[in-house]
């Protein structure tokens, strides 16, 4: 059974309030409506999410809600396998929040699932306040985690070794240590190797790093050292300047001014990506290989 009440507040240093509770949408059955109060934030104002513009949000149909939940059923279950199989506690878990496939991507958000000591598994991870240029790390259910109308209803998971596990629970289970290195300025596109913005698989990638490093990795700065030391290589976007302008004019979370020149103007635009991750850690070991977890209708 997924836990279905679980809560929104955000962990990072400067709270905000936490949505405040709604009613059930209209046509849905009373139990649909208690299972997604508590992080329907897509159903209220200021809702939070990663990946995408405000505007481009629909409204959450019952299909949507049920679809997404159909997913959450899936993972859980091949979650609780795979900690029954291994004893993972901590795993990568990403989703599809859009159609990234003209830059050769196929996911869009991560974020970091944890089992907790009271059974249920929980997602730490970022997300961009809509409308503004801050985001805040969240604790979420799974059920949560994939309440969106998501462009393709899949997960992918990578078991990160046991190593890599042991030194990230903890880390992921402290607040303050969780959002170390969280920083509110957000761009969706923000440089990889910059520290002006911060974008979601960009938190949960320098969180990696100092939860390996803790000794020394103190500062973003640190933390993109080492990932630099142990080889990963960001995702470079080709990205016009129509496309540039466009996005940077009509959305308050993106933005380009922290790309360097040479590249920003070679229309070169370096961001950390699910996939860039992924190919990451299974080269260097540090995780499996990813493995995708579709929904059965």
């Amino acid at each position: 059974m997924i836990p279905m009440t679980t809560s929104f507040a955000p962990v990072s240093r400067t709270p905000v309030p936490a949505p405040a509770q709604r009613n059930p949408l209209p046509g849905l059955p009373a139990v649909w409506g208690v299972a997604v109060l508590a992080g329907a934030a897509l159903l209220g104002a200021a809702p939070a999410h990663a990946g995408r513009a405000c505007d481009e949000r629909k409204p959450v149909t019952a299909q949507v809600i049920e679809r997404g939940m159909a997913l959450a059923a899936q993972t859980s279950q091949a979650l609780d396998a795979e900690n029954e199989r291994s004893g993972a506690t901590v795993v990568l878990i990403g989703r599809a929040g859009q159609d990234l496939s003209k830059y050769g991507l196929r996911y869009s958000h991560f974020g970091w699932a944890y089992k907790t000591p009271e059974g249920p598994w929980r997602v730490a991870h970022k997300l961009n306040e809509c409308g503004t240029a801050v985001g805040h790390v969240y604790r979420q259910g799974l059920g949560e985690f994939f309440l969106d109308d998501l462009w393709r209803f899949e997960a992918v998971l990578a078991v990160p070794s046991p190593a890599v596990q042991a030194q990230l629970l903890p880390v992921l289970s402290d607040n303050g240590r969780a959002t170390m290195l969280h920083a509110q300025p957000y761009s969706m596109v923000s440089y990889a190797w910059g520290t002006k913005y911060q974008q979601s698989n960009q938190w949960a990638l320098e969180t990696l790093a100092f939860a390996m490093e803790p000794a020394t990795v103190r500062t973003r700065e640190q933390a993109q050292a080492w990932l630099r030391f142990k080889g990963y290589e960001p995702t470079a976007l080709k990205l016009g300047p129509l496309t540039r302008l466009g996005g940077r004019v009509g959305s308050a979370n993106i933005a380009f001014d922290d790309h360097p020149n040479d590249k920003r103007y070679s229309d070169r635009i370096e961001t950390v990506t699910v996939d860039s991750v992924l190919s990451w850690m299974q080269r260097t070991q540090l995780a499996a290989a990813p493995v995708g977890v579709q929904a059965k209708r």
